[in-house]
């Protein structure tokens, strides 16, 4: 007979709780509809006792950190304040589960965690898009997606929430076939499974309806000049249209113009940086565009109600 799979998850406080729902109960459908104990599963946390969601509930854990027991896969599931926590356990334990070819992977934010043990260095990864900015500026080495999923030979990561399913029915099918995983998609109503290639968040096309070439090509070329903003006439010179047919477009499709469009880009990458790297406030604002901190924090508190250093002091919401 064969054996049940071993997936251990590892919980680091203030993990997202929908994502590792949307972990663990692919698992448990899959041994229900095939009628077979395919798969079994065990949580460890830092005490070894429980570890706490960052929406108040509290899961029993099996395992401490240090005491992980033999399985057949280590899954680290963690959340928004990810980067507030001592990983120094989590990741002695990772190496020695790396060392003996256990496959690893990280769910939402918990790219994080397999990045600062060195796992990821030369690798494509996934994190949730609210924490490309900063970690891309952590870890440079660290070939960023904005996939669902990536999976590699020992090392996997997914974006968060409803991606863990995305990552969790690949590996169903890699495991017992295309069947059992649509079987599973369909026991929890989940219809649209993604390959691991497909985009995290909804396109400015989809978002508004919008099939406008010209709009999609203005709004990628402000993204790739964030740190050195180019101007709606620039814009409009290489999209190879008249700056006011430009203004035209954003105003009939995203009621805006391409300048508040732009800063807005910019203060939300700005703001991503404040509260997920330690970067000073100067060298966020020259990243992001900014003349001068001074600019930047006038800027910022206009849109924002709160000066750029009151915002790194405040706490994180929880996901």
């Amino acid at each position: 007979m064969e054996c049940a799979q071993h997936f251990l998850f590892a919980l680091v406080d203030g993990f997202t709780h929908i994502a590792f729902s949307c972990a663990v109960e692919p698992l448990r459908i899959a041994n229900l509809v095939s009628g077979k104990a395919l798969y079994r599963w065990s949580f460890a946390a830092h005490g070894g006792q429980w570890a706490t969601a960052s929406n108040g509930s509290v899961t029993q854990a099996h395992h401490r950190f240090d005491a992980m027991p033999v399985c057949d896969r280590v899954l680290v599931v963690s959340g928004t304040d990810v980067r507030q926590v001592d990983h120094a356990a989590l990741i002695a334990a990772l190496r020695r589960k790396r060392s003996g070819g256990i496959p690893i992977g990280g769910v939402c934010s918990a790219a994080y965690v397999l990045a600062k043990a060195g796992f990821l260095d030369g690798q494509q990864a996934a994190i949730h898009w609210e924490f490309h900015d900063g970690f891309a500026e952590e870890f440079p080495d660290v070939r960023l997606v904005p996939s669902v999923f990536v999976v590699h030979d020992q090392f996997m990561t997914a974006a968060g929430g409803t991606a863990a399913t995305d990552l969790m029915l690949h590996l169903i099918e890699q495991d017992h076939g295309y069947d059992l995983a649509v079987a599973v998609a369909d026991q929890m109503v989940y219809n649209a499974a993604r390959p691991g290639g497909f985009a995290q968040r909804v396109s400015m096309q989809s978002r508004n309806g919008i099939r406008n070439p010209h709009l999609a090509r203005a709004a990628d070329m402000m993204r790739r000049t964030l740190h050195a903003p180019i101007s709606p006439a620039q814009i409009a010179q290489e999209l190879g249209i008249s700056t006011r047919h430009l203004e035209r477009l954003f105003g009939q499709y995203l009621d805006t113009s391409p300048r508040k469009y732009f800063m807005d880009m910019r203060l939300e990458r700005a703001r991503h940086l404040l509260l997920q790297t330690e970067a000073g406030i100067t060298e966020i604002a020259l990243a992001c565009g900014f003349a001068s901190a001074g600019h930047f924090g006038r800027v910022y508190r206009a849109a924002y109600g709160v000066s750029p250093a009151r915002q790194r002091a405040r706490p994180p919401k929880a996901a």
